[in-house]
């Protein structure tokens, strides 16, 4: 398993979070995602005009590393950090991704001064939605 500080991947989100697009809240949002690999995938939240169109930087960084070929099962994705002005969570959406992505993943939120707190993906969202939920057995 590939070693990097959770400080180390703190700063790694505190980069991504410069290249943030937010034209309209103004909130910038980094991402920084360790990889079973050892390589580390950066996300940022890019707003749009029609607010649905708007992704934020914890799906941009989980599906960048899909797109990279970077996933081969729920393992492969070990840490996440998350870098905001003052240490707010993922929202939901970006909660169910990581539940089905990386289920397993630690999580770190941290604030602009990089102070951080450890938490988890299933303390972030207890009784998430999974492929489970979606098992047809009910027949009739």
């Amino acid at each position: 398993m590939p070693t990097l500080s959770p400080e180390e991947l703190v700063a790694h989100a505190l980069l991504a979070r410069t290249h943030a697009y937010t034209p309209y809240s103004h909130y910038q949002v980094g991402a920084a995602l360790l990889v079973a690999d050892g390589s580390v995938v950066y996300g940022c939240n890019v707003e749009n005009a029609a607010y649905p169109s708007t992704i934020c930087a914890e799906r941009v960084a989980l599906t960048a590393a899909i797109a990279q070929g970077k996933y081969q099962g729920q393992d492969d994705y070990v840490a996440l950090a998350v870098a905001t002005r003052d240490g707010g969570t993922p929202c939901g959406t970006c909660r169910q991704v990581m539940a089905e992505l990386g289920p397993r993943m630690v999580v770190y939120i941290c604030d602009e001064q990089g102070n951080y707190r450890t938490t988890s993906v299933a303390a972030l969202l207890p009784d998430s939605f999974d492929a489970s939920s979606l098992a047809d057995d009910q027949a009739s």
